[in-house]
């Protein structure tokens, strides 16, 4: 019998559980995941950015493992080493080899190639480059490191803190944001130069150098201040939520707040930063070192080894080219993983 449409009796056969085949056709059930999960498969979607990691972790496992098996040492004159003194090896072209080599090579015996040739003292180029990215490397990666740990403390101690606190520490940054930043690099390279040297002569800081010292110490001094403002705009909109207010009212000191509640909820800020900064610090050691004001020699870095191309620029050129395309090459792949970042881990963008 059909119900009637107007009646108010309820229908009991509407309240009876759903059987198991119902709930797979009604429920499609998703696996459970996490932040970084989901954020990994947004990224893994994105083939240029995934093209751009690979590029990147070549580059790093190449400037770290060549040196060992590689026949030549950057700082190595093979025409006052291996062979005795020996003009012919100065300024070789690629897989050109040194009178002494080829004489050996008529005989038969098998010569490793120069395969970017040698420069003006009889180096291995090659192998000078891929030491020169392992200083460009290491100066991005641990100069990033130095600007995510200051700009992190002050910018979670200025957003939490407010007031007063936040007033000064934010005027600090308007005052190094309004210096000229290529004119104080230079500057304080400079003078930090003849400071530091006198005081590492003699320690274990003498073989880094006084120039990448002060690499460290400028970026230290200067380039904090936009991970500082980021995160003092994300701990601003988020000291305000329930479970901060709900710590808060529970006694937990504000260290613990911002070390459990406040920095975990800004993590895809700071990788997304942390990424975009790397690039940022290679290219300032580049031509920081393309002044003159980077690592010292005989140890090369892809700014230095332009540097002194300038000089045989119409007769050598691809001495030039090859640490301007390594450059590119670093930076290039090192912004476009940090945009595929961005866009995998930052929760406000709608992809």
């Amino acid at each position: 019998m059909k119900k009637n449409i107007f009646s108010m009796q309820l229908d009991v056969d509407s309240f009876l559980p759903a059987t198991d085949k119902e709930k797979e056709y009604m429920v499609q059930m998703r696996p459970a995941s996490t932040f970084f999960k989901d954020g990994v498969k947004r990224l893994l979607k994105n083939k240029v950015a995934t093209v751009s990691f690979f590029i990147i972790v070549f580059i790093v496992l190449a400037s770290i493992f060549l040196p060992m098996v590689w026949p030549y040492g950057y700082d190595q004159q093979l025409g006052n080493s291996l062979y005795g003194v020996d003009a012919s090896f100065n300024n070789l072209a690629p897989f050109e080899y040194g009178e002494t080599e080829q004489a050996l090579r008529d005989e038969g015996e098998f010569v490793f190639p120069h395969l970017f040739g040698t420069d003006s003292h009889g180096r291995d180029y090659f192998i000078r480059i891929v030491y020169g990215t392992r200083i460009s490397l290491i100066v991005g990666f641990f100069a990033s490191i130095i600007v995510l740990a200051i700009g992190m403390l002050v910018g979670a101690v200025a957003g939490y803190c407010g007031g007063k606190v936040d007033l000064v520490i934010m005027r600090i940054v308007d005052i190094i944001y309004s210096l000229p930043d290529m004119l104080m690099v230079i500057l304080l390279a400079a003078v930090m130069k003849q400071i530091l040297g006198p005081i590492i002569s003699g320690t274990i800081l003498a073989d880094l150098g006084s120039n990448m010292i002060s690499l460290f110490i400028v970026f230290a001094l200067l380039y904090w201040v936009s991970m500082s403002r980021l995160i003092r705009g994300q701990i601003l909109s988020l000291r305000e939520q329930e479970y901060v207010l709900s710590a808060q009212a529970s006694g937990a000191k504000s260290t613990w707040i911002i070390r459990k509640h406040l920095i975990p909820n800004c993590i895809s800020v700071i990788i997304i930063s942390t990424a975009l900064q790397i690039p940022s610090a290679i290219f300032t050691e580049s031509y920081l070192s393309f002044l003159g004001l980077g690592v010292n020699a005989p140890m090369p870095s892809l700014g230095s080894l332009a540097s002194d191309a300038l000089n045989g620029i119409s007769t050598y050129p691809h001495r030039l080219f090859i640490p301007a395309l390594v450059i590119s090459l670093i930076v290039l792949s090192l912004n476009l993983f940090g945009d595929g970042l961005r866009d995998a881990f930052d929760p406000k963008l709608n992809n």
